[in-house]
């Protein structure tokens, strides 16, 4: 029998026995094997003596906070007795070992950051962050139609129902407490931008960016706002199906598995983290990126079923956008991306856990082409319409629309910096299907 999550072998008991004993309080429970070797072989010159085992449950007493009491008893393994010291999974966590805490990975030990400690307390008092009252904000920096557009769309969806003022309904919701504000509200309804960025951008390689952008609003608003510049930012193609010849778009990546992929990245960040949430997209993948691990005992392996059990780092967030229709029951999402994602025959899906974050990766492969002439002559196009042609005829039809359009109004029209529609122009007037006749202010386009 390994060493593995629930089981530890030690040679004597030390304060190594007591360490191990609180990571498993810390997660799902185990036991330590005293007196084996590290393949679990118990050692002959291992002896107990009668007020030994007392000593040893006082020590991991006084040793631990709060205080953990083991059960111990003698167990003969080829003969040989042993001692076997079994805890479960403690009910007010985290527990510290002189200070320090720590929780069972595979077959090891991992002392726990301070950011771990604070997600493991208020996961046990089945609190959350965002249930917090700010201490800076009032009800006042709340914004009234934000909060009546919130409501309205709950009374749509009928999940739940609401009756009275915007800041009755609030308080029926936990999302205001006696004229206080949660933090929840403040980034759902705030009047002004809040601390929390998504930057986004447009790479064609890890170093070289064509475009990026960065939000900082309320958390609807933010969501919104960041699938417009996906949307923005990938290939649609055309089906013409029907006897009435009836267009059917046909977007790059599934539209409903990037939006569930926004959502988990702005609902379940940890907002303790001072790093943004970062979305790159790329010729033929977008990496979804925000600040936090799993949340509560979820593992990596858990997301890969259906069946896994969902816990909220954020829970009146998570709540307000259930309640919207935004999301589906919890612990669904991962589900619906998978399904979503099964409908693009070369596309994949994968996730990791890495330093300080989640990373989600939606990608599919270019099929590889074989260098004919024809072939050639195809991939050549294939890129340029990939990169330029498509911006480039959006920014013509703004102009046969309107000729006097100002590249300000292009950018906000195509979600574009201005810099980039610049470029853009400048390509159109070098490949002599632009000009520009008068001045900067006063004159217009002409399409040649």
């Amino acid at each position: 029998m390994p060493e593995d999550v629930h089981t530890e072998f030690k040679s004597s008991f030390n304060d190594a026995v007591i360490e191990t004993l609180v990571a498993f309080a810390n997660s799902k429970g185990g036991k330590v094997l005293v007196g084996v070797d590290d393949k679990g072989i118990p050692l002959k010159q291992f002896s107990i003596g009668k007020e030994t085992i007392q000593q040893y449950i006082n020590e991991i007493k006084n040793k631990t906070r709060p205080a953990v009491i083991p059960n111990v008893e003698m167990v003969t393994i080829k003969g040989v007795s042993v001692l076997e010291f079994a805890i479960q999974e403690f009910p007010v966590k985290p527990v510290s070992f002189k200070g320090r805490y720590f929780k069972r990975v595979n077959n090891s030990n991992h002392q726990l950051s301070p950011t771990e400690i604070s997600d493991m307390s208020m996961q046990s008092l089945q609190l959350s962050w965002d249930s917090y009252l700010s201490p800076h904000c009032s009800i006042d920096d709340l914004d009234i139609l934000k909060i009546e557009k919130f409501i309205d769309k709950i009374n749509q969806i009928g999940r739940f129902t609401l009756e009275g003022s915007p800041v009755e309904n609030l308080e029926k919701l936990r999302l205001i407490h006696k004229d206080q504000v949660s933090n929840a509200a403040v980034l759902l309804f705030s009047k002004g931008d809040t601390i929390y960025n998504v930057h986004l951008g447009r790479f064609k390689t890890p170093s070289y960016i064509i475009d990026d952008k960065m939000l900082r609003g309320t958390l609807f608003d933010v969501v919104e706002e960041t699938m417009k510049y996906i949307v923005s930012h990938i290939k649609v193609a055309f089906e013409i199906t029907g006897r009435t010849t009836q267009r059917t778009e046909i977007f790059e990546y599934p539209l409903a598995a990037l939006r569930e992929l926004v959502l988990n990245s702005i609902i379940h960040r940890d907002y303790l983290s001072p790093v943004d949430i970062q979305i790159k997209i790329f010729d033929t993948k977008i990496t979804f990126f925000n600040p936090g691990n799993l949340f509560g005992n979820l593992t990596i392996d858990d997301l890969k079923k259906d069946n896994y059990q969902a816990y909220a780092r954020n829970k009146l967030i998570a709540e307000a956008f259930y309640l919207t229709g935004d999301i589906e029951k919890y612990g669904s999402g991962f589900i619906r991306i998978r399904k979503e994602v099964k409908k693009y025959p070369t596309m994949q899906f994968s996730f990791e856990e890495i330093p300080n974050g989640f990373l989600a990766t939606i990608h599919y492969e270019k099929q590889k082409m074989h260098l004919s002439e024809d072939n050639v002559v195809d991939n050549v196009v294939d890129n340029v319409v990939d990169n330029v042609v498509e911006k480039e005829k959006q920014l013509l039809e703004l102009i046969q629309a309107n000729k006097k359009i100002s590249a300000q109004e292009m950018a906000v029209n195509l979600q574009l910096t201005p810099r980039t529609v610049q470029r853009y122009l400048k390509g159109l007037q070098d490949k002599d299907r632009l000009e520009r006749i008068g001045s900067a202010k006063g004159g217009y386009w002409k399409i040649k």
